[in-house]
């Protein structure tokens, strides 16, 4: 399979409905077959959400996308990404600002991500475990937050993580269809917009979904 190409017909498809050409070129450069097993290969560039085992998924690119240019990154951000999965998320963050601390849950996926990003040479990606609060108060406050997992509602913990004048794209609904939300947060308040909607796994942790929430 000619996977240059599969991409590059990839990118004609989402220029369709995404207009911020520093997201679309940061893709471009993206391997996105490298992010999934073997089996996906040949659907490796289908605009479609893909498993990555674990009952984990790549989210589909469209929604990627969307989800980056919604961050509005200049170049100097440090970022926060919630839900490593691959990483195929933060690869494409990692070209778009400063540095990506990304965090996720299941350490076979947050060790797997972590040798496929340094194998490819992201040298501005910090992979982590994430601990018993969600996101990575440590380091707080980020630039930019986004979310690659479903919430029944925003985290204050996240909002809490978020500096002023940032952007926290998250999915918020059940735990089997959500709408995209950007929330924006000023010196006086935060303002919500929706994106549309989605479909994500569910956020799991202390202020979202619990591990057995039916």
């Amino acid at each position: 399979m000619d996977f240059a190409e599969a991409r590059a017909d990839l990118i004609a498809h989402l220029r369709n409905g995404i207009k911020d050409e520093r997201v679309l070129e940061a893709m471009a450069r993206v391997p996105r077959e490298r992010f999934v097993p073997p089996e996906s290969y040949p659907c490796a560039y289908d605009d479609r959400p893909l498993p990555i085992g674990l009952g984990q998924t790549i989210s589909q690119p469209f929604i990627i996308a969307l989800m980056t240019s919604a961050l509005a990154l200049k170049g100097e951000e440090e970022v926060l990404e919630v839900g490593t999965g691959s990483g195929y998320q933060a690869a494409i963050l990692a070209q778009l600002c400063r540095r990506v601390i990304t965090v996720e849950r299941l350490q076979p996926l947050a060790d797997g991500a972590r040798q496929l990003l340094q194998e490819l040479g992201y040298t501005n990606i910090d992979v982590h475990l994430e601990g018993k609060a969600i996101g990575w108060p440590e380091e707080a406050p980020f630039d930019a937050i986004l979310v690659t997992a479903g919430a029944p509602f925003i985290p204050r913990t996240l909002v809490d993580q978020l500096a002023i004048g940032g952007h926290l794209v998250i999915p918020v609904g059940s735990r089997y269809e959500q709408e995209l939300m950007k929330l924006t947060r000023t010196a006086k308040r935060e303002m919500i917009e929706s994106l549309g909607f989605c479909r994500f796994v569910p956020l799991i942790g202390e202020g979202a979904w619990g591990e057995e929430t039916p």
